[in-house]
Formats: structure tokens, sequence, C-alpha cells
């Protein structure tokens, strides 16, 4: 998996692009999915997630996607679970202090996000990992969020 996080990264343009078109064909298709019901897709849309992303960019299932904040490099994946950059241990060469074994994950991040148009969202302060969320659907959590926002700005 290591290896497939790592190729993620060094095509990060290509795969933005195509994680962005899927947003757009999500986004398109919500009504449906809202007349079938979120709570009723949480699981298979979870799984099907989780393989997806588990495999490409080494998932956590967070519940929270930061990927096109990170330059498609999962913070989730740090040893120390940061999700707002660096711990000061990051070796010289790039390895990560705990997992020697490993680049740091934020300076994947900080290399992915420069293949991104919107690069400078790494730049975005992430909020703190709600662990209520673990295991749900980030993707889902995207239209439910669409949807709170809608309903307050009709408020």
């Amino acid at each position: 998996m290591y290896a497939v996080r790592l190729w993620s990264v060094r095509h990060a343009r290509w795969l933005g692009g195509v994680y962005a078109a899927f947003e757009r064909l999500l986004v398109a298709c919500d009504p449906l999915l809202r007349r079938i019901g979120h709570p009723r897709l949480e699981r298979p849309v979870a799984a099907v997630e989780r393989g997806i992303k588990g495999f490409l960019f080494d998932c956590k299932m967070c519940g929270q996607c930061a990927l096109g904040s990170t330059g498609l490099s999962c913070p989730m994946n740090c040893p120390k679970s940061l999700r707002n950059g660096p711990c000061g241990g990051v070796r010289p060469d790039g390895r990560c202090e705990v997992v020697p074994a490993m680049r740091c994950v934020w300076v994947e991040a900080v290399e992915g996000s420069r293949r991104l148009p919107q690069g400078d969202a790494i730049l975005n302060v992430q909020k703190p990992i709600d662990h209520r969320l673990w295991g749900r659907s980030a993707w889902l959590g995207v239209l439910r969020a669409r949807d709170a926002g809608a309903s307050s700005r009709a408020a």
C-alpha cells in the first residue's frame, strides 16, 4: 500500500482532477441519494470508499477527508495523527522520526499540493478529528455539509 500511496501523491494533478469530477457527479446525484436516504446508503458507500481510498491513499476512514487540502497525502497516516503539518521530528532526509522507513506524510503533502491547482489549500487549518465520524463516508459527509449549509442559508 505504501508504494501506491506514494504513486498517488506523485500523480496528484491527474488524480485530483478525477476526484473533483467524481465529487461533481456525487453532488449531481444528491437528489436521488437523498430520496434513497443518506443513512441507508452509509454502509455500502463507506465500504466502496474504504476500498478505493484505502487502496489509493491508504485512507484510515476518519470521516473528515482532507485529501484535497493535503496533496492527496492522507494526514491520518502520520504515526502521530497530525492534521495540520509536521511535527518537529522530521529528519533532514524527509523521513519520519517515528517510522524511519517512511517519508513524512507532510513532506509528501507539500510535494503533492504543488501539483494541484488549489495547491495553497494546504495552508488551510484542518478542524480536529470528530471521533464520532470514524468509519463513516466522507463522500456522504460532503453532501451532508452541503445540505446543512443550504438549510442555514435558507434560515
